[in-house]
């Protein structure tokens, strides 16, 4: 894919075709179901207190409707920019989207070998991977070599790594112990099979302490930062360094393209209806 046009056309969609699911967004109201104005009026006003209070009103349901829109859109932005990261190792690389995808299986504790029925393994993956030698331009593999001797040297691993596996995130504002802990599990999983982990997070939103306890498990860590010429620490600077593809310049080339997009779907999503 060379013509750039294309590529921001596929790109731009990558980005947004998962946000505009938030526009129909619908609460569940602590049901299975999900819950339409019409739904919601009926419900709320069926109880004497809320009908009493006025909680019935529709814009307690914009405000319903919103809360779980909000979450719902960062949800969809890490996944298109787990997308986007992906496809640009894919065209950049001229890689297969199974040489891109990475997963291995893990047995619960007591995993029943020797029992009479083994327990079921879980499949985990990340959002990524690049291993050097499916890299066939001679200069791109040696970049990506380049920098994962760098990388290994600063996080002071010692074993040789074959590439490197990616988790993409659109931020990480969250300081959940248990998602820290399974991503600290897949960085032992991902140096076990000689690959460096690293987390690529899209815009500058991390909390300091948790970046740092990443860094402490032999985590990667790459933020949205911009101006630093700094491919070890920035995602931008690592995906126009070392990938080869300047996805600052898209990203500002089509921030028009984009904010409108966002614009409709949030202006969809605060609507009572």
């Amino acid at each position: 894919m060379n013509n750039s046009v294309d590529r921001d056309e596929l790109y731009c969609e990558t980005i947004l075709g998962p946000l505009r699911k938030c526009a129909d967004y619908l609460p569940r109201m602590g049901g299975g179901e999900e819950v339409d104005l019409a739904g919601f009026t009926q419900m709320y006003g069926g109880d004497p207190l809320y009908h009493w209070v006025g909680f019935d009103s529709p814009l307690m349901f914009a405000a319903h409707r919103t809360a779980g829109g909000m979450t719902s859109v960062y949800r969809q932005l890490g996944i298109g920019c787990e997308r986007l990261f992906r496809r640009v190792l894919r065209d950049q690389f001229a890689l297969s989207e199974g040489q891109v995808a990475w997963s291995y299986e893990v047995f619960p504790e007591g995993d029943g070998h020797g029992a009479s029925k083994p327990a079921k393994a879980r499949t985990l993956s990340l959002d990524g991977r690049v291993e050097i030698a499916d890299v066939r331009d001679p200069e791109a593999a040696a970049r990506m070599s380049d920098w994962i001797d760098r990388q290994r040297e600063a996080l002071d691993i010692s074993a040789p790594l074959k590439g490197a596996v990616f988790e993409v995130r659109q931020g990480y504002k969250s300081a959940d112990s248990k998602r820290q802990n399974a991503d600290l599990a897949n960085a032992a999983q991902a140096l076990g099979h000689g690959y460096l982990p690293v987390l690529a997070i899209m815009s500058t939103q991390i909390n300091r302490n948790v970046r740092d306890r990443y860094r402490t498990g032999n985590w990667s860590v790459l933020m949205g930062t911009v101006g630093g010429d700094d491919p070890l620490h920035s995602t931008f600077d690592f995906v126009h360094q070392v990938v080869g593809y300047d996805i600052r310049a898209f990203f500002e080339r089509n921030t028009v393209t984009l904010r409108a997009g966002t614009e409709r779907i949030l202006a969809a999503l605060l609507e009572a209806k």
